[in-house]
């Protein structure tokens, strides 16, 4: 159980104080919470229904707002980032949320904490228990906050699901459909267990170097790193 102290962390880092604690405890307890807490009363599934719908309007209306020259299929792909599950939990574990969890000791034990699904489930019970204590225009400003500006969220999204994608999207319009190659340096380890260097270079430049056990996955993070690169340097 979140001590009081904790309860006024957690809100301070929201952006809003509840007039009932009682929702936001709903929101952080999980179904598993009740095994032994029977008295606890109700768990987040239904706060995170709730918060699913109100947090597909907001994106939406933001959306529509912010990319005024977009069709319908571009904006739904945009919204369908934003809330996808690792949007979600990487936005929860921003808030904290994890360490604010109410959880039984085996879900606990078992890693609940940084489960993925669980921290979904919880950003969205939240958002629903903020719209219950408050009202759409407050939700609205407070949850709009926490995703930050939707292009560069967008960006982090698209680098993180097809960093090879994002880079070639960056790449092309400048140097042309050719300029990116992936070029192995080195291969270690026996053949069941090898480890890959790749390094990605636009034209002769080589902007990241990426290690992983199977070619595909060191390309691809030898593309995020090349991405933090020419976002590091203005390029992009």
């Amino acid at each position: 159980m979140p001590t009081p102290a904790k309860l006024a962390a957690l809100q301070k880092r929201l952006g809003h104080t509840f007039r009932s604690t009682a929702l936001l405890l709903e929101a952080l307890t999980h179904a598993s919470y009740l095994q032994e807490h029977a008295e606890a009363g109700a768990h987040q599934q239904r706060l995170e229904f709730l918060g699913d719908s109100v947090l597909h309007f907001l994106l939406t209306d933001a959306l529509f707002q912010e990319f005024t020259g977009e069709r319908e299929g571009a904006l739904s792909r945009h919204r369908a980032a934003l809330v996808k599950g690792e949007c979600l939990s990487r936005l929860a574990r921003d808030l904290g949320l994890d360490a604010y969890l109410r959880l039984s000791p085996s879900e606990d034990k078992a890693g609940g904490r940084s489960r993925a699904s669980i921290l979904e489930d919880t950003f969205e019970a939240i958002v629903g228990a903020l719209y219950l204590d408050s009202d759409l225009t407050t939700t609205r400003r407070i949850v709009l906050g926490w995703y930050g500006p939707l292009p560069a969220r967008l960006s982090l999204t698209a680098d993180s699901e097809n960093p090879k994608g994002r880079l070639q999207e960056l790449v092309q319009p400048l140097h042309g459909n050719a300029a990116l190659r992936y070029e192995v340096l080195s291969t270690e380890g026996p053949r069941h267990a090898r480890e890959y260097l790749v390094a990605v270079f636009i034209n002769k430049q080589q902007l990241g170097t990426g290690r992983g056990t199977a070619k595909k996955h060191a390309e691809e993070e030898a593309a995020r790193v090349a991405l933090a690169a020419l976002r590091a340097s203005g390029h992009v």
